[in-house]
């Protein structure tokens, strides 16, 4: 129990270059004493003391403004940054060294009683404001980018920007930790981008077409160019 404790402190001096000491730790981080309000609250839903559990867990949402169901099930080295509005449903799974920012929902999409939440793999960041629902995986060392709502998997050491979560491939980084999650890309607004750059340039090209010929589009010119749209 010591060395975990350990290893989350170590955690969070990892990923949190705001975080100044151990002592500051123990009293100022709402998502540390989160996750060992969990692990009690776990223990007792785990041994059929499913009432005091959901009390505890309720008890600890007050405190932290984090809430996690006493089913959930937490790795270790797991740090919460900030964490108000997190919220964490019963059947989901959280491996090792996983970073959640404030905002995260890990939610279910479904009413019957089976695995209905998410599992998040070893190393995964989730940006803050993610929705992550349903019971999918997000795969090892991925990157959820800030208020992304991601439905499907996400294979492991992706990306996955945008709403819905649209995936982007990369590789992994797994001796420093790159917390950019607000600066993941964004294919489909590269796309974009690129067509109107395109546009501007066939613009352009046309205009100088039209000077070096001395053309000049004239009203009945203009109204012929609508007609052959209109036909189109």
């Amino acid at each position: 129990m010591l060395d975990r404790l350990k290893g989350e402190i170590q955690a969070i001096k990892d990923k949190d270059p705001a975080a100044r000491n151990t002592l500051e730790i123990f009293l100022c981080y709402p998502g540390f004493y989160a996750l060992i309000m969990h692990r009690v609250s776990h223990y007792l839903w785990t041994h059929s003391l499913k009432l005091l559990a959901r009390m505890n867990s309720n008890l600890a949402r007050f405190l932290t403004g984090i809430e996690i169901h006493p089913g959930a099930t937490f790795g270790k080295r797991v740090f919460i940054d900030h964490g108000m509005g997190v919220v964490v449903g019963e059947t989901a799974e959280v491996g090792d060294d996983v970073l959640i920012y404030q905002g995260v929902i890990l939610g279910g999409t479904s009413t019957e009683k089976t695995k209905r939440h998410p599992t998040v793999e070893k190393g995964a960041i989730i940006g803050a404001g993610a929705k992550v629902m349903g019971n999918i995986t997000i795969g090892e060392y991925s990157k959820i980018g800030t208020g992304a709502v991601v439905l499907k998997d996400v294979p492991p050491e992706s990306t996955c920007v945008g709403v819905p979560g649209r995936i982007v491939k990369c590789k992994r980084k797994p001796i420093k930790v790159d917390l950019d999650h607000n600066k993941l890309p964004d294919p489909v607004a590269d796309a974009i981008n690129t067509i109107q750059e395109h546009l501007k340039e066939n613009d352009e090209q046309i205009r100088i077409l039209f000077e070096k010929n001395e053309i000049c589009l004239t009203e009945d010119n203009i109204d012929e160019l609508e007609k052959i749209k209109l036909k189109k």
